[in-house]
């Protein structure tokens, strides 16, 4: 019998997906066909040509670096009962014990992202099933709430009962609004009258709980700002001192009791820039630290609810063992939605994405990092390289690294070093956590530029994993089954423009910056296939401008009665058609294999042309305005609710829209197609030039973007958050015009 400590803790198996290949290179060769036709034929056309060969080598370029990034699909294994026989024993020392970790929760708005889902994510955390004198949970609130805390004061009383209760009865949905959501299932398999017992006195307590925070955030002065909440009193949200308050200590060390739980709101001061997400993580970094100093940090979005209360076992599998201390940074999980809304109607559950290209990228250098949902090394986090992994030797003066805080640099030692020593009570290091908390600490270090999260854009966390695959680190991918982490999706067409726009916005900032992939292939250690990878997502932005001008050929040609694919008595004829048929085709088989339906399918292919002359667009513009000083972009929380699947009411997934500017731009490709077809049925077109007129792929085209825009269609004549707001109809009939206009007085091009 095999020695359990000589087994693997994981995995790794290689999909080959042979078929997909063989389509992916048919599709690129009909993509260079159509480029080389462009070229031959180029002298007897004119400028819309050029404009359809630039876009063609603008798709051709993504479609090769798509399957550079489908290239090598890889999937993880791992094996917890593995890791349990070897790191928790009946007699433990302490080599073979399992590692401390500190919990990560952000919030920023408690309006935006209510306490009481928060409060859900926490309690989540709490439950784990890892020891709870190995855990400590660091809520953030870049709002400076006294709802929030609040909040977490009384789900801690809960978690003295909840915790012990999940644990007892082995539950899997840890989060009271999930698990109390269904009651038919819960008392499935012949549960004891003892557990229904203890059931339902949970299930009224909760209700308890969430009555006291919803009531609370309802009332304007929800309690007496006294005691524990006299620091809340006379502060801004943008202007108040470091507060950190220990909401519970584990002071008896009980494996099985309750973590630490620490509120913690970072000095933020009018003068002083706070650096979003970015800043309230390092502040995270810098308190806990001093606080517990675990060598494995798990953050997680407020929203982001526990699925697998095994998970910890699942990422300790991926990031213990000899080989892993010098390969793996960190453990990205994939993000997976509760509620969902069926057939994912605003194409931002990204199922397939995570399946093909997010499994593929990682058989190159590993996942993204993503915000949320990740476990990360600490001393990966300070700066350290796979070559440098025993401690600080070659490193700079650790106060010109981390700062003048003298206690915080022993700590930062210790983590580099691989020392880890709980310390015996969190109120010993208040002050010092206090100090590392105010705003102008990091004057004058490396945090947000060598250490920590990066500093620099809007999607601080792509940069921060950039920087670590940089210094020749890899990532891993664990889905376990059930998935890790759940969280809730945007709803309704504002919400999703938002995170795509943020999106996109701070990815060009990144490809536009000092840090573009590019030069850290040259300089450092990131693969050449890696920097494809990034390039891909940093690249969504600029992805709308020939989105855009493709979308606006056909009409321009049906408009001018010219043609800007081949004709039909042409051989190259059916190069377009082939593609468009082989294209969707694959597209579709990706949907099915993946368990999804062909609605949903259509729902992300209808996506794909609204997101780009859309939210991506604006993007671009948000980041020209930045890089010309006449705007700076601002980071923009999505909405979170507890449900997403009722949020519409009866109408659930339908789009919706506000006054937004970024519908524009696809309502006048709408209106500008609608004209389009108008004026061919109804034989408005100029006289043919030399014979060559447009043809019927030419209006195949403009049928088909008008059925991606078949919500904006429906947004023309419907009311409320349903419809278009009519400003935003008056501005996109006016761009409909000049460019009608334009089309009519101009000679074909």
């Amino acid at each position: 019998m095999a020695n359990p400590n000589s087994l693997p803790l994981h995995e790794r198996f290689e999909h080959k997906n042979t078929l997909h290949k063989v389509m992916e290179f048919i599709i690129l060769f009909l993509l260079l066909s159509l480029l080389v036709y462009r070229l031959l034929s180029f002298n007897n056309n004119g400028f819309t040509w050029l404009i359809a060969f630039l876009c063609e080598l603008s798709f051709t370029f993504n479609w090769i670096i798509t399957i550079n990034n489908k290239w090598n699909i890889v999937e993880y294994k791992t094996y917890p009962d593995r890791l349990l026989q070897r790191y928790v024993t009946p007699i433990m020392v302490a080599e073979h014990e399992l590692p401390p970790v500190d919990m990560f929760v952000t919030t920023a708005d408690p309006e935006l992202e209510p306490p009481i889902i928060t409060i859900n994510t926490v309690l989540s955390l709490l439950a784990l099933d890892y020891p709870a004198d190995k855990l400590a949970c660091y809520v953030s609130d870049d709002g400076c709430s006294p709802l929030t805390f609040y909040s977490l004061v009384e789900a801690s009383k809960f978690a003295k009962l909840w915790v012990p209760f999940c644990k007892k009865y082995d539950v899997q949905v840890r989060a009271p609004f999930r698990y109390f959501s269904n009651n038919n299932t819960m008392f499935s398999g012949n549960k004891s009258n003892e557990f229904k017992r203890e059931w339902k006195t949970l299930k009224d307590e909760y209700e308890q709980l969430s009555r006291k925070v919803v009531d609370a955030v309802g009332t304007s002065i929800p309690f007496d700002l006294s005691g524990d909440f006299a620091v809340f009193s006379d502060i801004e949200g943008n202007n108040h001192p470091t507060i950190i308050k220990v909401v519970w200590e584990n002071k008896v060390g009980a494996s099985n009791g309750l973590p630490h739980l620490v509120y913690i709101s970072r000095e933020k001061r009018p003068k002083h820039p706070h650096h979003s997400k970015a800043g309230a993580m390092n502040v995270l970094t810098r308190v806990s630290g001093l606080m517990t100093n675990a060598p494995f940090m798990l953050n997680v979005d407020c929203d982001m609810l526990v699925n697998n209360p095994n998970m910890m076992f699942h990422a300790m599998c991926m990031l213990l063992g000899s080989k892993n201390e010098t390969e793996n940074a960190f453990v990205q999980f994939p993000q997976t939605f509760y509620d969902g809304l069926k057939d994912d109607p605003f194409g931002n559950q990204m199922t397939v994405v995570w399946k093909y290209a997010g499994r593929g990228i990682s058989g190159i250098q590993g996942p993204f990092y993503l915000g949320t949902g990740c476990v990360h090394r600490r001393k990966v986090i300070y700066g350290l390289s796979p070559n440098d992994v025993k401690g600080t030797n070659g490193k700079p003066e650790l106060h010109k690294t981390f700062g003048n805080s003298q206690e915080f640099i022993k700590s930062a030692d210790d983590a580099l070093r691989g020392k880890t020593k709980y310390p015996d009570m969190l109120s010993k290091s208040m002050e010092a956590a206090h100090q590392v908390g105010d705003c102008g600490y990091e004057y004058d270090t490396n945090w947000g530029k060598k250490v920590g999260w990066m500093y620099g854009s809007r999607t601080e966390d792509i940069l921060t994993g950039l920087s670590i695959h940089k210094r020749g680190w890899r990532s891993i991918i664990c889905s376990p089954d059930p998935p890790a982490f759940q969280g809730c999706a945007p709803t309704g067409g504002p919400a999703s423009m938002t995170q795509q726009k943020r999106w996109a916005t701070g990815l060009l900032e990144i490809l536009l910056s000092k840090n573009c992939p590019i030069f850290h292939t040259i300089f450092a250690n990131l693969k050449f296939r890696m920097f494809l990878a990034y390039f891909w997502v940093f690249s969504w932005a600029l992805r709308s401008v020939p989105e855009l001008c493709y979308a606006a050929l056909p009409a321009y040609s049906i408009i001018t009665n010219t043609h800007f694919l081949p004709k039909g008595q042409e051989p190259t004829y059916y190069i377009p058609i082939a593609l468009f048929v082989l294209y969707h085709v694959y597209t579709l088989s990706e949907y099915l294999q993946t368990g999804l339906s062909i609605r949903a399918w259509w729902n992300n292919q209808r996506m794909g042309r609204i997101i780009p002359m859309s939210a991506w667009l604006f993007g671009v513009v948000g980041v020209i305005l930045k890089l010309s000083g006449r705007s700076e972009t601002v980071f923009e929380v999505t909405r979170k609710d507890q449900s997403t699947s009722t949020d519409e009411g009866t109408e659930a997934g339908t789009f919706t829209f506000d006054k937004s500017p970024v519908f524009v731009p696809p309502t006048t490709i709408l209106l500008v197609h609608l004209t389009a077809l108008a004026t061919a049925l109804f034989g408005l077109q100029p006289p043919a030039h030399d014979g060559l007129r447009s043809g019927p792929l030419e209006v195949v085209c403009s049928v088909w973007l008008v059925l991606c825009l078949w919500p904006f269609l429906k947004g023309l004549f419907g009311a409320g958050k349903y419809g278009i707001p009519s400003s935003t109809i008056f501005k996109s009939a006016g761009f409909t015009l000049l460019f009608y206009t334009l089309c009519t007085n101009m000679c074909p091009l």
